[in-house]
């Protein structure tokens, strides 16, 4: 992360230099990143999913491209479909699954960066569940315990 952010395009199905990241079998590409907000995009199989969690210190946004979400917002479930634009403010607990039969593709950011963009580094590869949790809580990500996904 830099402190401003550079100017260019980052092709479709590609990350900031040639970078992508393998996180719990979901393909990650960032996007753009810089002290203010850090954009990455994510392709969801079918079943894959991030369960809840809360940023307190970053808002979050979601732009589906392709294919549709689940979403748990503050403890409702809500559905995201190409084309919708998500919000979720820091400090509100959210998750998104893929409960379709088809791929989805999109795009997020957060606002501010803070250490999120750290935390996909270290999560790259990274099998083990108990260590992803972990290792996002150094990262200001919170999960919630499995209960807050039914």
């Amino acid at each position: 992360m830099t402190g401003a952010l550079e100017k260019g395009i980052t092709a479709n199905g590609t990350g900031l230099g040639g970078t992508q990241w393998n996180i719990l079998g979901q393909v990650y590409f960032p996007k753009a990143s810089c002290e203010s907000t850090f954009a990455f995009e994510t392709n969801s199989a079918p079943g894959q999913f991030v369960p809840v969690h809360i940023h307190p210190t970053q808002d979050e946004f979601i732009l589906v491209q392709e294919g549709e979400l689940d979403l748990k917002l503050d403890g409702k479930w809500s559905k995201a479909r190409a084309g919708d634009l998500v919000c979720m403010p820091r400090g509100v607990p959210h998750g998104y699954f893929n409960k379709s039969d088809k791929p989805t593709r999109a795009l997020f950011w957060v606002s501010p960066s803070r250490k999120l963009e750290d935390l996909f580094r270290a999560l790259h590869n990274l099998e083990d569940v108990q260590e992803v949790v972990r290792l996002s809580s150094l990262h200001e990500v919170d999960f919630l315990p499995p209960e807050a996904n039914d």
